[in-house]
């Protein structure tokens, strides 16, 4: 079998982007591979972000001011800023990584994805744009992606900041293209006259409810409704909704992933007890790609809050919308706050869900039989 090293956000500090990579670790594995992660050089930001942060240490203080900064409760931001320290020593070594990292590897198959890989044009000063994210430089035999999502960066946006014609050419030198979304397949067929495979994130690929033994029981008596979004994204209108509507229902509210304002309490904890915690859930709000799949894979009641770029605002119309339309859940879209209510009386066709999910699993085999050799 092959030795294959997947480059992906794997030290990115979330939930997400922790299950994603050990949701694919485990599919290859099974398949027989060797695996192991590959890192990148991270590069200077082409989009506007924060500045000045100098050193690492001098990051690490600035996020840490940053999170103290934000509309939440005191005590639930020191738990925030604790689970955002302890992480990486925490949970990294579940994924095999070492605090070195491995930039360097001969491998059969160098494998790009999932998460946003291709999401070059932003501001994240943990990811900047690299060149290596698109394969180049790489020691690898095959060179293939999975999954692999542009985000919010745009065709008009890699021509605005230049970077059309490099990222093509380096597109041109895969050996096969999966997308996981249609913004990232329409900037792919334009850079390179290709068509890419579409799959779905490695968190519904891996069967992780009927797999992983990682994930435990949790003993909660009382009821609660779960808000998955990153600190500061919940709007102070939406939070006073939430906790009205929270409220009314007799619901505690549990942050994951994020402080909020809304919250009764913030919960730090492993990845795998995220999804032990959405299993007992009652409802999720949730404005992420990700909080979107944990309720899904869990079979909750959720709503999406779904959001449009304007200017350098964050959005995530373009992979939330893609998401529920291929999983055939459009009714838990919500563009408006006041909505909530009437998507969380409707109860999910999981039924149906769960067959689109039972085929895509079986072409993304297929796909890693076929090229992860």
């Amino acid at each position: 079998m092959a030795k294959v090293g997947i480059m992906s956000m794997q030290r990115i500090i979330n939930y997400g982007s922790f299950l994603q990579a050990y949701g694919l670790k485990s599919v290859l594995e099974e398949l027989g591979h060797e695996v192991c992660f590959v890192d990148y050089h991270v590069g200077r930001p082409l989009a506007a972000g924060k500045e000045g942060y100098g050193t690492e240490w001098g990051r690490k203080i600035h996020k840490a001011l940053d999170a103290m900064s934000l509309d939440a409760p005191m005590v639930q931001k020191i738990q925030y800023v604790l689970y955002k320290k302890d992480f990486a020593a925490k949970y990294h070594k579940i994924l095999g990584l070492s605090s070195q990292p491995n930039y360097q590897s001969k491998l059969d198959v160098l494998l790009i994805g999932s998460d946003e890989v291709f999401n070059c044009i932003q501001g994240n000063l943990n990811v900047g744009y690299s060149p290596e994210l698109f394969g180049k430089g790489h020691q690898a035999d095959r060179l293939i992606s999975y999954a692999a999502s542009f985000g919010n960066t745009t065709l008009e946006k890699l021509k605005r900041y230049g970077k059309a014609g490099e990222v093509g050419e380096l597109l041109k030198g895969f050996d096969a293209l999966s997308v996981r979304d249609e913004n990232s397949g329409k900037i792919v067929r334009s850079l390179t006259d290709r068509e890419p495979s579409y799959h779905l994130d490695p968190v519904l690929i891996y069967d992780f409810m009927g797999k992983s033994r990682q994930i435990p029981d949790i003993a909660i008596r009382e009821k609660y409704l779960i808000v998955y979004a990153y600190s500061g994204r919940i709007s102070i209108e939406e939070a006073g909704w939430i906790r009205h509507y929270a409220k009314e229902k007799g619901w505690k509210v549990y942050a994951i992933g994020g402080v909020q304002r809304c919250a009764d309490r913030f919960i730090s904890c492993s990845p795998f007890e995220v999804l032990a915690y959405f299993r007992q859930a009652e409802a999720v709000i949730t404005d992420t790609f990700h909080g979107t799949i944990f309720s899904v894979i869990t079979h909750r009641r959720f709503a999406v809050l779904v959001r449009k770029s304007i200017g350098g605002s964050y959005g995530n119309e373009e992979k939330l919308m893609d998401l529920l339309e291929r999983l055939g859940l459009e009714n838990r879209e919500v563009r408006d706050i006041h909505n909530v209510g009437e998507v969380l009386k409707e109860e999910v066709n999981y039924g149906k869900t769960e067959e689109i999910i039972k085929r895509e699993r079986q072409r993304s085999l297929m796909y890693f039989i076929e090229d992860v050799k």
